[in-house]
């Protein structure tokens, strides 16, 4: 999530990604909810970990990969983000963490390649769709929640595109991060738009985004 400068954290990249040779950890969402919510407290936090996680597992089904550890680096991208929010920090505290409790290389380097500036550069599909997902996931959130139902289920893509002209709205989010991210995943805006719309749509209620309807 955020964009800051270049890499400042003590500690080499190789470090933080590793360069033993170990088992495969299996991945489990309820162990990963557990570290998400120990580190993170703050409900907009938790709902934006959960946007993202329903938004990769969407496109991991679209790409035939696994769905749940696909959702599980979703969920966990920012976990460290309240407690260390700083580039200084993030996401390289939430590496180390990862490493220490026996993640695997290529949750970890999914997770650090989203920042831009930690100099990991995105190259595998799980990499590229979650960068593709991150920012659009809360920028369709704010699109929802501004609608007179404050829903997702009658969000149309065509709104949260013209929403992306309006400079003043969800200003923080870099609009071009967003077309950069549907061009990773080779789609056109719009399509990337309507597909997270989709994915987020099935978690409606845990996102808080049924609104009215």
């Amino acid at each position: 999530m955020k964009s800051f400068g270049r890499l400042s954290f003590a500690g080499s990249l190789g470090t933080m990604l590793g360069d033993e040779v170990s088992l495969p950890m299996a991945l489990n969402r309820n162990d990963a909810w557990q570290l998400l919510t120990e580190y993170t407290k703050g409900d907009s936090l938790l709902k934006h970990a959960l946007a993202v996680e329903a938004a990769v597992r969407g496109y991991a089904r679209t790409f035939a990969e696994n769905e749940d550890d696909w959702g599980v680096v979703g969920l966990l991208h920012d976990f460290d983000y309240e407690r260390w929010p700083s580039a200084h920090d993030h996401p390289f505290r939430g590496a180390e963490i990862l490493r220490a409790k026996g993640y695997p290389d290529w949750v970890i380097r999914a997770i650090l390649s989203h920042a831009d500036y930690s100099g990991v550069t995105r190259e595998s599909a799980l990499e590229k769709t979650l960068f593709a997902c991150d920012e659009l996931a809360g920028f369709v959130t704010a699109a929802s929640l501004v609608r007179p139902s404050k829903s997702i289920l009658d969000l149309e893509a065509r709104s949260v595109v013209k929403r992306m002209k309006d400079k003043a709205f969800a200003r923080a989010v870099k609009r071009e991060d967003l077309r950069t991210g549907a061009e990773l995943l080779g789609l056109s805006l719009d399509e990337h738009v309507s597909n997270v719309i989709t994915f987020m749509r099935e978690s409606a209620d845990v996102l808080g985004l049924r609104g009215t309807l």
